[in-house]
């Protein structure tokens, strides 16, 4: 099997678990929003941020560490997993220490043990589902993600819609599907069997936290672009504000579903070909298609951004579709980052990581703080799409002494150019907007036509081979 091939294949695998668990996550957001008020939805969104700012910190980000090190052939797959489970152990003891620390900081005093919670079985579900996704077992990563997801649905239509039990329901549904899912993996990957008190080794856990550990500021700092935004935004424009722009990005959500289904089988398409001399030339093919797919699917959600939200939210929370497209193109430029950040997750040089995405953090704060108090929300969402779009520049030039990835930046600045006519066209509100908007994504089409056509017949080539096969 090609590596081409190989990617396809473990993108296909990785799609029907993210399509399946993403949809899911979307399809709640009309649950949501008929049955939590914008200063709820604001609350839980703030708990969500919180805990997703925790989990890097205290568990020194070793599930990052998991991936990368059970697929090193010279490192003993069982001795990665008890190394990984003690430091997260240590870390949920060293949390429970700050209780009064994070009862003080925190807005939501009554929900301190559903945080609690959430954190334990949401650390254990990261350190196993990364553990089967290296050994291999790609499908029964992908479905866990559905399980998570269809658990999660039912528990928030039983808990929300049947209970009314409002925010308390939001994070009981997230409690009980990451239990369920933690045990799934365990019993289905056979888990227990590699654990193996045996085999602590301390210099193996210095090892994968020196890998680990400067990847925890760059989680937080990307944690800080996402955070802040809401921060900044109550602060100025208050919960309700904040509850808007928690529903605007969840749209965007639709090109994270592309990026993540790709970028879990991208990682390890990476990492086996570190040592390739057509590494250049993968990467580079790679990417141009992989930017083309995601500029085109922004394109498109453009051009029926107002229907979509007409039909997935209530009207309190229709007017979020203002603050949407430039939330997609920031979007669009953190999966760019994300992808020139494997070169570091490769090489194992993660402190390229953590530099570039401080440099990303401060200037998001920057410009939000700037923007917020004199344009609103779009503030914040200007301020995400500027910040990515900055971190995807830097590591262009930075990365390049890993491998240099020749970008068709022609196409690349004319597909650009033409979103931002959309943009332009889309807040205008023309009277023939909707066709104009479609004449716009077939310029789209017309400029990368030869690359699209090379797709159809690379995805023709080996719809044939396995059938052959």
């Amino acid at each position: 099997m090609s590596k081409y091939q190989k990617l396809v294949n473990n993108s296909l695998i990785f799609a029907v678990g993210n399509l399946g668990s993403k949809l899911v996550i979307f399809f709640l957001v009309p649950l949501y929003t008929y049955t939590l008020t914008k200063s709820q939805y604001g609350l839980v969104d703030i708990f969500t941020y919180a805990s997703s700012f925790i989990m890097p910190i205290f568990t020194l980000s070793v599930y990052d560490a998991v991936l990368r090190f059970v697929m090193d052939k010279y490192h003993n797959r069982k001795a990665v997993l008890i190394n990984s489970i003690i430091i997260v152990l240590i870390g949920f003891v060293i949390l429970i220490l700050f209780f009064p620390l994070i009862k003080i900081l925190l807005p939501f005093e009554e929900y301190i043990l559903e945080f609690y919670l959430v954190y334990l079985f949401q650390s254990f579900y990261m350190i196993f589902s990364q553990y089967i996704r290296a050994r291999g077992y790609l499908k029964l990563f992908a479905f866990s993600g559905i399980l998570n997801s269809i658990v999660m649905l039912f528990g928030s239509i039983a808990f929300l819609l049947w209970l009314d039990w409002g925010i308390f329901g939001y994070l009981l549904s997230i409690i009980v599907s990451n239990i369920i899912v933690v045990f799934f993996i365990v019993v289905k990957g056979e888990i227990i069997k590699d654990i193996d008190l045996r085999r602590i080794n301390k210099s193996l856990m210095t090892e994968m936290l020196k890998y680990s550990l400067p990847l925890i500021p760059n989680s937080v700092m990307w944690w800080i672009m996402g955070f802040s935004d809401r921060f900044i935004v109550t602060y100025f424009l208050g919960l309700g504000a904040n509850g808007l722009y928690a529903i605007a990005n969840k749209l965007p959500s639709v090109i994270n579903i592309l990026n993540s289904l790709f970028f879990q089988a991208w990682q390890m398409s990476a990492i086996e070909e570190e040592h390739s001399k057509e590494k250049a030339t993968f990467y580079s093919k790679v990417f141009n298609i992989f930017a083309l797919l995601m500029l085109l699917s922004t394109s498109i959600l453009i051009w029926n951004l107002k229907l979509i939200m007409s039909l997935l939210v209530s009207p309190d929370f229709y007017s979020s579709w203002k603050y949407i497209p430039f939330l997609l193109l920031g979007t669009v430029f953190a999966s760019f980052s994300g992808f020139l950040g494997t070169n570091y997750i490769v090489s194992k040089e993660t402190m390229g990581v953590l530099k570039t995405s401080l440099v990303g953090a401060i200037l998001n704060i920057i410009v939000s703080i700037i923007l917020v108090p004199i344009i609103g929300i779009n503030g914040a969402a200007l301020g995400t799409m500027v910040s990515f779009g900055f971190v995807w520049i830097l590591r262009i030039r930075d990365t390049k002494r890993f491998v240099n990835i020749k970008m068709n930046m022609k196409n690349l600045f004319l597909t650009l150019l033409t979103i931002t006519v959309q943009i332009i066209i889309l807040y205008a509100n023309l009277e023939y907007n909707y066709f104009i908007q479609l004449f716009l994504v077939a310029t789209i089409i017309l400029i990368n036509i030869e690359e699209l056509l090379n797709i159809l017949k690379s995805c023709h080539q080996l719809l044939n081979k396995k059938r052959r096969e």
